[in-house]
């Protein structure tokens, strides 16, 4: 399977994935702005996992531009991610009915982690493949990501968003938008490694 194949089902698939989250937004049944006021929390989750999608759609197409070649490793490293992606629709609608509660927010922290963990393997896998086809010598993407401390970082805010919904979802989403705004800009060592 060639690199394009693979990324132009992904975003087909994540195309579909946004669509879904925006058909869960419903209007309010009344025509005040009152009305509209009581929605916020729908829209406010809406907001933040459209910005988590996109924020996966872009970082994955950097990272495709690092891949030569896939091989059987990488595409079901690449579906493991789209699995857990296509899940996201469900917990922000259960997010958006009952933010308030903790099990909607808990299952949320649990929809954003496991992406996460998804794309550090489907990372891995691509550094086997390409260390793999130099004999050991080189690996493109490895020599980008480093140690990966960003994405260890989030994976443990992601944790620490998951242990304070039991207390405070107030607390929880502020972890959650931590790590959107860390990712928000995409990772410029892609570019800067394909381009030397």
């Amino acid at each position: 399977m060639t690199r394009n194949r693979l990324e132009a089902f992904s975003d087909g698939v994540i195309a579909i994935i946004i669509t879904i989250m925006v058909l869960e937004l419903r209007p309010p049944e009344g025509g005040h702005w009152a009305d509209l006021a009581h929605e916020w929390p729908k829209f406010l989750a809406y907001v933040l996992s459209f910005i988590y999608i996109a924020i996966y759609w872009n970082n994955h197409h950097h990272l495709m531009h690092t891949v030569d070649s896939v091989d059987g490793a990488i595409l079901w490293a690449n579906m493991h991610l789209l699995f857990w992606l296509s899940l996201v629709p469900f917990s922000t609608a259960w997010l958006g009915d009952h933010g308030r509660d903790s099990a909607p927010t808990v299952l949320y922290g649990i929809s954003l982690l496991m992406p996460a963990i998804a794309y550090t393997i489907l990372v891995r896998a691509i550094i086997a493949e390409q260390l793999a086809r130099s004999g050991g010598k080189r690996s493109t993407l490895r020599d980008v990501v480093g140690s990966d401390a960003k994405g260890y970082w989030s994976l443990a805010l992601y944790l620490a968003g998951i242990g304070a919904a039991f207390f405070s979802n107030h607390l929880a989403w502020l972890f959650f938008a931590i790590v959107a705004v860390i990712w928000l800009i995409p990772d410029r060592r892609v570019t800067r490694a394909l381009r030397d």
